[in-house]
């Protein structure tokens, strides 16, 4: 895909996700979006007039041959007002894929081309109807996998967060307009910034950036779920988990020692928090290369993890294993779960649950007990997943302003060079040599909202979306 070379052509596509539904979209944008409508798209009206803007007008589309398609509602949205900026018709069809894909055959056959994943909000960015950060919005409008994630995306859709990006940035373009005065004209009479004052200024940007970089990392897991691992040994009760959690039978559960040999992610609402939850292949030492391979990646994946949950079978003797993973994992990133509460011990046995879980308690570890079988302590378990990853507190305000990962990273690295810009004005570097870090920083946010837009950032962003969008 090269759509940072998009040409300013007609495309078209199925704007609807696949399968069958009661309603399919074809949308068309660009020059000739309208002609192609008027010849393919017939009124039920008698003295109809042609198609009129934002009005949804009842009919039928027959190809250019004559042959009849389907019955519909076509609208008609002229640019630059429309979404993308341009002319877009948008062909309201029965939900069939025959259907859909007779429609769009007939609007490319019409003149149209096939368009790029992203390139309708692509050239909605370009013609200026959204910055970049609105743009990453609607990827993530569409993405959220529950409301507080929806929130998050439409504050962005917004505009805010391109405008407190704007914002910042012009403070910094100011103060390198004087920076620069200051540099050509150091004869003239002219106001020129004293260190102090450079100071004053880059502080509040840095702050600005600070406060904005907090709030990806104070909302990151409402954003893109936190990652949730279940651990531990071979048949304590892994798999049984994920399936009671999830409410379904996802993962094979057997006595099967090494039935899950790689691991299984799964999506899982909690109250309105994403969690990305993560069933493991048990440890256990195994001769078997797949599942060695498994282990590697379940260990990989406890250390990325925002939670690990160590499952323990409390009626087996605590292994080895498990006190290495916990203690791998530490207590702060560890909820260890106690499964089989609906089992008694064993007549007879010298074991307890108590004694077995001693070592969890003295080295500072919290404890649920749970039956995966049952369903016995799951609401209790749920509740306390959800409040060690986000400490119980409530959802993002609906105006919070969230950045994404690579908004992050644009500002982290503007934020560097400001702290080494105030490092170089303590230490009293002449002023035509702290240009260059003041340009960066406003490279770097204007990359954020787009006004400096290399085709390496626009492939990564808009190669998001799913054709037709």
């Amino acid at each position: 895909m090269h759509i940072a070379g998009s040409k300013h052509d007609t495309i078209a596509a199925i704007a609807t996700p696949p399968g069958s539904g009661g309603v399919g979209i074809v949308r068309a944008s660009g020059p000739d979006a309208l002609s192609i409508a008027q010849r393919l798209f017939s009124s039920t009206r008698q003295n109809f007039g042609g198609l009129k803007p934002y009005r949804l007008h009842h009919g039928w589309i027959d190809d250019e041959g004559g042959q009849r398609l389907d019955e519909a509602l076509v609208a008609y949205m002229p640019g630059p007002g429309s979404y993308t900026g341009e002319d877009v018709v948008e062909f309201n069809c029965h939900g069939g894929p025959a259907v859909l894909r007779a429609v769009l055959e007939a609007v490319l056959k019409a003149g149209a081309r096939t368009a790029s994943p992203g390139e309708f909000t692509y050239r909605a960015f370009m013609n200026g109807r959204l910055d970049l950060t609105q743009a990453e919005a609607v990827a993530e409008t569409i993405a959220a996998p529950t409301r507080a994630g929806l929130t998050l995306a439409q504050a962005k859709l917004s505009g805010a967060l391109g405008k407190r990006i704007t914002q910042l940035r012009d403070q910094l373009e100011e103060l390198r307009v004087k920076l620069c005065v200051a540099v050509d004209f150091p004869e003239d009479e002219v106001e020129c910034l004293s260190p102090d004052e450079f100071l004053e200024g880059i502080g509040t940007v840095r702050e600005g950036l600070r406060t904005l970089l907090g709030s990806f990392e104070r909302n990151r897991c409402w954003r893109d779920g936190a990652l949730t691992v279940l651990a531990g040994q071979v048949n304590a009760g892994k798999s049984s988990l994920m399936n009671a959690l999830l409410g379904r039978e996802r993962a094979i559960v057997t006595d099967i020692p090494g039935t899950t040999r790689d691991y299984l992610e799964e999506a899982l609402n909690l109250e309105g928090l994403p969690v990305r939850l993560v069933d493991t292949a048990g440890l256990r030492e195994t001769e078997d290369a797949v599942e060695r391979a498994g282990l590697e990646r379940s260990r990989d994946l406890t250390t990325q993890a925002d939670l690990v949950l160590l499952v323990v079978d409390r009626h087996r003797t605590l292994s080895a294993d498990d006190v290495a993973l916990a203690q791998n994992t530490g207590p702060e990133n560890t909820l260890v779960v106690l499964n089989k509460t609906d089992l008694s011990a064993p007549p007879h046995s010298k074991e307890s649950p108590a004694q077995e879980t001693d070592w969890f308690a003295k080295a500072g570890y919290e404890t649920v007990g749970i039956s995966a079988k049952t369903g016995q302590g799951l609401d209790a378990l749920c509740q306390r997943i959800r409040e060690r990853i986000v400490g119980g507190g409530a959802e993002p305000d609906a105006g919070e302003v969230v950045p994404n990962l690579r908004q992050s990273q644009a500002l982290s690295g503007a934020l560097v060079e400001l702290e080494a810009l105030e490092t170089d004005i303590q230490q009293g570097l002449p002023y035509d040599l702290l240009g260059v870090r003041l340009e960066t920083a406003c490279s770097m946010l204007s990359e954020i909202t787009g006004d400096i837009a290399p085709a390496g950032v626009l492939e990564a962003v808009f190669g998001r979306f799913c054709i037709g969008k």
